[in-house]
């Protein structure tokens, strides 16, 4: 079953700056292309769309536009500032590019009120116009603010990262199962099974993660769900391949066609690559 992962990192410092990687010394050196697919290809990872990387701002649009000269990156999703005036001229330019195709705006490390200004809510309702979708990108308790978001672009096509941020070791499986049963009835809102075993602490098991990925699946539906590595985050508390094995393993007894659905035939649709 070929695989299109839709959040895969890459790092270069030698072009872009990342200032958060200071906090990450195991994750501040180079991760290039030619690295990851010689781990990927294997496991049945074809292609990959590149999820921005948090660079410094004067770098974001170049990275972008640097990525996708890469071999077997499908798209791109790019990092944006809804927050600031300028932002329709930002995604003007993003939208000059055809294999860009979202934008994220990390709220997950950011005030709770910064998605919930008059301002970027009204920027965020632009993208459609630019056929850009936009990931969502916040923690389990952040969740309620991010339902406020999307129910008020309802012609965006937002993707939640991460399975939500769920605190695998801390809080657990609730009220995050509550939170995501509610936003999920939102239908202009799909999900990504990607980034949960960074919040599972290194002795994570299949079981471990298990009730997430099937309440996410469950709440969303098949038709609703894209896999993503989060690689090289995932190398944290693991590897690209024991989350791909994981992965088949959770989703074992399910249909060839929903195995197809998460594994890239949605992403293929949601992202247009």
């Amino acid at each position: 079953m070929r695989i299109l992962d839709t959040h895969l990192h890459l790092i270069y410092p030698d072009r872009f700056s990342y200032p958060w990687l200071s906090s990450y010394p195991t994750l501040n050196r180079p991760w290039h292309i030619a690295d990851y697919f010689a781990e990927a290809v294997p496991l049945g990872i074809e292609s990959a769309l590149h999820m921005e990387v948090d660079t410094a701002e004067a770098d974001m649009l170049a990275e972008s536009e640097f990525v996708l000269t890469l071999p077997r990156i499908a798209g791109a999703i790019a990092a944006c500032r809804p927050e600031n005036m300028a932002f329709v001229d930002q995604i003007e330019r993003l939208s000059e590019h055809a294999h860009i195709k979202g934008v994220r705006r990390i709220l997950h490390q950011a005030p709770d009120d910064l998605s919930q200004s008059d301002l970027f809510v009204e920027n965020i309702r632009h993208l459609p116009d630019y056929d850009l979708s936009f990931d969502l990108c916040v923690r389990a308790d952040q969740l309620p603010i991010g339902q406020m978001l999307v129910e008020r672009a309802p012609d965006v096509t937002f993707i939640l990262d991460h399975c939500g941020v769920p605190d695998v070791t801390g809080a657990g499986l609730d009220p995050w199962r509550d939170n995501i049963r509610r936003i999920a009835k939102l239908p202009n809102l799909n999900a990504k099974i990607s980034g949960i075993v960074a919040y599972s602490g290194p002795d994570w098991t299949v079981e471990t993660i298990r009730p997430y990925i099937e309440h996410l699946i469950e709440c969303f539906g098949w038709d609703r769900v894209v896999w993503g590595s989060d690689h090289p985050v995932v190398t944290l508390t693991g590897s690209l391949t024991r989350w791909v094995e994981a992965t088949h393993a959770i989703i074992s007894g399910a249909s060839e066609d929903e195995k197809a659905r998460l594994l890239h035939r949605n992403a293929e649709r949601i992202y247009k690559v």
